[in-house]
């Protein structure tokens, strides 16, 4: 249900301008420093989109352009999220497309789950393509 007001609140506020409303995770345990490396290894221009400012203010979160692509790290699992199901492999990381919500997919890494929600005029697999790199490099062995 929190994902849906997310993905709600991000697209009333797509094309609006200014700083979007995003309600950041609390990341626990390996979580919070695989969130705070990714915050790190992020794109300034993300699918055209300049990086732009959420509020409240957190290091777990992340926008591009009006909001119209967001990213949450350190979100709890996915709850339709079955152990059976399979995940889509781009760039080498695991996104999970949640079925009820077509804009929400999240990365299922060994650290951390990322949230990101892609809306707009935006293609989900470009922008997933993008982010697997940084994704990718939470993993403790990715150094």
């Amino acid at each position: 249900m929190r994902a849906a007001a997310v993905l709600l609140v991000l697209l009333t506020l797509a094309g609006c301008g200014g700083t979007v409303q995003v309600e950041p995770p609390t990341p626990e345990g390996e979580a919070v420093a695989a969130c705070d490396k990714l915050a790190t290894l992020l794109p300034q221009t993300l699918d055209g989109d300049e990086r732009g400012t959420s509020a409240p203010e957190s290091p777990y979160v992340a926008v591009w352009g009006s909001g119209t692509i967001a990213l949450r790290c350190g979100v709890p699992r996915p709850a339709r999220m079955a152990p059976t199901d399979t995940l889509q492999e781009i760039g080498g990381v695991g996104w999970f497309a949640d079925p009820d919500k077509p804009a929400l997919f999240t990365a299922v890494t060994d650290t951390a789950y990322v949230e990101v929600t892609v809306g707009g005029e935006h293609v989900a697999a470009e922008v997933l393509a993008d982010l697997s790199g940084p994704i990718g490099r939470l993993s403790p062995q990715a150094g």
